[in-house]
């Protein structure tokens, strides 16, 4: 039994849309061959001069978390890009990252690029995640544009979908925690990750965690 699942590449599809979406979005993948997934509620960050003056640069947003094997992801991937242009400017992001990288991955408190996996190809994106106490995700969003960073995506750690999340990342997430992720272009991910490790001194106790993952195909980045 384990042979044949170690024999199955799988991989974890992670679409954030504007909020009220999020199961348009499952069901259309369950119509293509997806078998269910997670809906977490989020907050997005956009960068903006005159929405931030109105106080308008934050947007309510729905992540969706689905897995499934490698072409059966692959395939769901483009058909809800398809349906709901990703390729379009504020009409969500789609990526998929390996879901193997994720249950057997070691935690450190380095960022160190592994190609290894990948058969020394790199990839053009990294999905870098934050976890911190909540009320600090914001310092994280900000560390990471001074670095580069294009914008972001909050998730409160509360709510019942977020003991998957405790599970994926052997770890416990409490309510009081935030989760900040960010899509990164490999070469400025390294920069972010010094940023956000330096500003919110993740490498003394108690201050978070980062995570950082090569994202193998993405819809509706700029």
């Amino acid at each position: 039994m384990s042979n044949k699942f170690n024999s199955i590449e799988l991989e974890l599809i992670c679409v954030i849309v504007n909020f009220n979406l999020g199961s348009k979005v499952l069901k259309h993948a369950k119509q293509n061959g997806i078998t269910g997934g997670t809906i977490f509620l989020g907050k997005g960050t956009i960068k903006n001069p005159i929405l931030e003056f109105l106080e308008l640069a934050e947007s309510r947003k729905e992540i969706i978390l689905m897995a499934s094997e490698k072409n059966t992801a692959n395939y769901a991937l483009e058909q809800l890009n398809k349906k709901f242009c990703f390729q379009k400017q504020n009409h969500g992001i789609a990526f998929s990252t390996s879901l193997t990288d994720i249950i057997d991955s070691h935690y450190s408190n380095s960022y160190k690029k592994t190609e290894e996996s990948r058969g020394g190809e790199s990839p053009m994106y990294n999905l870098i995640y934050t976890v911190v106490d909540r009320g600090k995700g914001e310092f994280v969003v900000k560390a990471a544009n001074k670095a580069g960073s294009r914008g972001a995506t909050i998730i409160n750690g509360r709510g019942s979908g977020i003991h998957e999340t405790s599970k994926v990342f052997a770890m416990e997430i409490e309510p009081e925690k935030e989760i900040v992720l960010i899509i990164s272009p490999s070469n400025l991910t390294e920069s972010i990750v010094s940023s956000i490790r330096d500003e919110l001194k993740i490498d003394e106790p108690g201050n978070g965690i980062i995570f950082v993952q090569d994202v193998n195909k993405a819809y509706g980045l700029y």
